[in-house]
């Protein structure tokens, strides 16, 4: 055998191995998003098959189906914040160990609160969830109602039966995690407010969608005599001030 068969095949070795010790880890974390020990495996496994593709190559002018690069470990911890402490192990000094606090707010007009509570009501019916399937009766309990049979974020309120307005998400840095048992149930105010020492560090406003093809078309069934006008557009028409008085 060749020193290049040789190579070859520890090579081929190292991809085997490399793929066992990533099924394990995958295994171990058992769907847990971001594990360490499978973004180690990981980038095993992609320098092992990279390696042994180029050897392929370089040997025989032959390729492997896969298409990967290699991966400085460093480098993709610093690009991508992925296994914190390095891939080595190595604890990472953290120049802000606070927490932080990502608070949303979004307002919905309801433009029919019957239409909202059916389907809240029709929503608790297909999954009951604990069990209840007692009417809903309010706006607040239909709104958590759909977001519950949704994904629990606002975009389960993406609904006909509300109109959304406009929103605005903060992030603070805090002192400590959020206990919601220290609040009664009707402070509104007590889980959102912050202590000494913590503070907003970024705003995002966030703003209703326009349809901007539909206030187009309105613009254009509104220009001439064929938009039901008594006269073209003109001066002393009065068009302008009829827009500003709807």
């Amino acid at each position: 055998m060749t020193d290049r068969h040789a190579e070859l095949d520890a090579a081929l070795e190292r991809v085997i191995s490399a793929a066992r010790d990533h099924l394990a880890a995958v295994k171990a974390a058992d769907g847990r998003a971001d594990d360490d020990e499978v973004w180690r495996a990981y980038v095993e496994l992609n320098n092992a098959s990279n390696g042994y593709d180029e050897l392929l190559l370089d040997a025989f002018g032959e390729v492997t189906p896969w298409d990967v690069e290699a991966i400085d470990p460093d480098e993709a911890d610093r690009q991508f914040g992925v296994g914190i402490g390095g891939v080595d192990g190595s604890e990472a000094e953290d120049p802000h160990p606070r927490i932080i606090s990502v608070r949303q707010r979004r307002d919905y007009r309801v433009p029919s609160v019957a239409a909202l509570l059916r389907l809240a009501d029709a929503a608790r019916r297909t999954n009951p969830g604990d069990g209840d399937t007692s009417a809903v009766e309010t706006v607040g309990e239909a709104v958590l109602e759909l977001m519950q049979a949704g994904d629990g974020s606002l975009g389960a309120l993406d609904i006909p039966e509300l109109e959304s307005l406009d929103g605005v998400v903060i992030v603070a840095e805090v002192e400590s995690p959020l206990d919601p048992e220290a609040f009664e149930d009707t402070d509104g105010t007590g889980p959102f407010a912050l202590n000494d020492g913590e503070r907003v560090v970024d705003r995002l406003d966030e703003h209703a969608y326009v349809d901007l093809d539909e206030e187009l078309d309105e613009d254009e069934e509104g220009d001439g005599v064929d938009a039901g006008l008594s006269e073209p557009p003109g001066e002393g028409s009065g068009v302008g001030e009829a827009a500003d008085r709807r």
